[in-house]
């Protein structure tokens, strides 16, 4: 029985578990709060349900270490916007959620769960991202300037991992995830702005499907090509 350890349970990371676990998987996801776990667990009974905050190392490494061998390692955590607008208007501390919290959150989650899979030689890392890892959009600067910095982690560790077994991938979903956090902002847009979650959770399998000698280091999902961009 292969084993799934996802950060960020709340919405993308519950659905990919609730996939996984139909499909035979044991699965284990890793949430900030208490309810989202809850909620997790009424979707996903068999769920391992782990409140942590990946910005916190010892949390991670508690984690990494409550779940033990793990197949497929998921980074799906991310933040609620905390300025948009140009960066001319943005205030000293415009970059503090993204470089001050969420970076370091990423960063913990690759360089443990690199180390938990290289130590096991085998594994996939899979570091989920949005458009704003390929380009700089207006309004979404500081954002961009944390994204751009997953990538360059995520090519790192691809790298370097490549020669212990482990396939570390990103998967850049250029377009906007539904979900019930995301519903407003849906509302004018059309169709081909969006992607499931579940059409999500599909790229990630293929990625983890990947034989060595096909590894891919970079996936995008762009509903409005209706293909994936390798």
């Amino acid at each position: 029985m292969q084993t799934l350890l996802v950060f960020g349970a709340r919405n993308l990371g519950r659905v990919l578990a609730r996939e996984l676990a139909a499909e035979g998987w044991r699965v284990a996801a890793v949430a900030r709060s208490e309810s989202t776990i809850e909620q997790l667990r009424d979707e996903v009974p068999d769920a391992v349900g782990i409140v942590g905050d990946a910005s916190r190392p010892e949390d991670v490494e508690r984690i990494f270490a409550a779940v033990g061998d793990v197949d497929l390692v998921v980074n799906a955590i991310t933040t609620t916007p905390s300025f948009g607008g140009p960066i001319h208007e943005a205030p000293p501390d415009a970059l503090d959620a993204y470089v001050g919290t969420l970076l370091p959150g990423i960063l913990n989650v690759l360089r443990v769960g690199g180390r938990v899979l290289a130590a096991r030689g085998a594994g996939t890392l899979v570091q989920v991202t949005g458009g704003s890892a390929r380009r700089g959009n207006p309004g979404r600067g500081p954002w961009a300037a944390a994204a751009f910095a997953t990538r360059a982690l995520v090519q790192s560790q691809a790298a370097e991992l490549r020669e212990h077994g482990v396939h570390v991938a990103m998967l850049i979903v250029d377009a906007i995830i539904e979900s019930e956090k995301t519903k407003g902002w849906l509302e004018d847009e059309p169709p081909e702005r969006s992607a499931s979650m579940e059409d999500v959770a599909r790229a990630i399998a293929y990625l983890h499907e990947q034989t060595p000698r096909a590894w891919t280091h970079e996936l995008q999902l762009t509903p409005a090509l209706e293909r994936w961009v390798p």
